[in-house]
């Protein structure tokens, strides 16, 4: 076999098939929209892009620090203090190519042979993949549109056993948008700290809150857990800098160097033009990212209303993130044409060929039965998908 046994472990996401597909009706001109991007449409602000402009005038084109140049993760520093209460030296703080790239350093840090990994499903297509790859065991939590989409403390206590290591909290979530409370935050910590694992606090979606939910950062719970977690954020989101690659991680400083020093054999630093404009993000005037928040809100009831009004469906109602994941089972087994829905993927599938509307199949996730719509992109665009997806759905059987 050519190919090691490791990378045979994993899969290729099930989103390729109907990415694949929705790049082919474009290549042929059809008009699809595009709901299943996990990016926003907004530009990225210019007084960060105009940082970077800087960047390359001022020849800052070299190699950096391999955990990031001093001013970046002074400002991630500062950000984390002013933000959200936490004290972090800049050598607990790592700067990596995207959050995604931060998640699977610590994963790569941390878990071995027989570690075991929590986390709830639906749940973030890379997590089960990371895992693997670091040789570790997923031990995966169903959850439900009834509960929030969120771990009770009940199931956490029976999925803990002598190999558990770490717990993975995508808070905001992706897919559902859902957000822990404080309460529920503690609640997790207690049985953290009495059964001493770590816990890996995916934050990426932080900024984009909506109906006043206040957001707690996991790590700000107390200086003990924050001895136990990593805590992993970006620009990517919250400052429409997808493709800017600036993730960072912040946590105990024996961590941050262990993940340093795997980084330095993999990517080594971040570009070093994307950290100049991650600091100007940082720092700069933040009423873009305000702006963002309200307009995504904004776009949210809408697609929220239209969607729940339709026959069939129901969804829970986000407070963070950009995505909606409404459940769509009642159509399974339902035809058109000859053609039976029996899953997801089908159900994707022909939303893209009958609406020509790009959404992401729930087995993604994890979680059959649901698709994932993300509303990070014109108010316009939104409107025309729901008459297109009305439409397809009043012909089904």
């Amino acid at each position: 076999m050519i190919i090691s046994k490791r990378i045979n472990k994993i899969s290729v996401s099930p989103t390729m098939k109907v990415a694949g597909e929705a790049k082919e009706l474009i290549a042929r001109g059809e008009n699809v929209i595009d709901l299943s991007v996990g990016e926003t449409d907004f530009p990225t602000p210019p007084n960060v892009k105009e940082a970077a402009k800087r960047a390359i005038d001022n020849n800052e084109t070299r190699y950096t620090l391999n955990p990031g140049t001093v001013e970046l993760r002074k400002a991630i520093a500062d950000k984390l203090k002013r933000e959200n209460g936490l004290e972090y030296s800049i050598k607990q703080i790592i700067v990596s190519s995207g959050a995604k790239q931060s998640l699977y350093n610590a994963i790569q840090s941390l878990v071995y042979v027989d570690d075991e990994v929590i986390f709830s499903a639906p749940y973030w297509v890379s997590y089960p993949e990371m895992v693997t790859l670091a040789h570790g065991q997923s031990v995966i939590i169903p959850t439900t549109e009834e509960t929030g989409f969120k771990i009770k403390p009940s199931q956490l206590k029976k999925a803990i056993s002598p190999y558990t290591k770490i717990l993975i909290l995508c808070n905001p979530s992706n897919p559902t948008g859902s957000c822990y409370t404080r309460k529920e935050l503690e609640e997790i910590a207690d049985i953290v700290l009495q059964n001493k694992f770590y816990v890996i606090s995916d934050e990426i979606y932080e900024k984009l809150i909506y109906d006043n939910f206040e957001l707690v950062s996991f790590p700000s719970l107390g200086e003990e857990i924050k001895k136990r977690t990593i805590l992993v954020n970006g620009l990517s989101k919250s400052y429409a800098m997808t493709g800017w690659r600036i993730g960072y991680a912040a946590g105990p400083e024996e961590v941050i160097a262990a993940m340093n020093k795997l980084q330095s054999h993999s990517t080594s630093n971040a570009s070093s033009i994307s950290q100049a404009a991650g600091v100007e993000a940082f720092n700069g005037p933040q009423d873009y990212v305000n702006n963002l928040k309200n307009e995504f809100q904004a776009r949210r009831d809408y697609l929220y209303n239209e969607l729940t009004a339709m026959d069939g469906i129901t969804c829970y109602k986000p407070q963070g993130a950009f995505y909606l994941f409404p459940n769509i089972s009642t159509f399974f087994n339902k035809r058109v044409n000859g053609i039976r829905i029996e899953n997801s993927v089908d159900f994707a599938m022909y939303l893209l060929r009958e609406a020509k509307v790009a959404t992401v199949p729930g087995s993604a996730f994890g979680a059959e039965g649901y698709i994932r719509l993300s509303y990070a992109t014109s108010k316009e665009k939104l409107q025309e998908a729901v008459k297109r997806i009305k439409d397809a759905l009043s012909k089904l059987q």
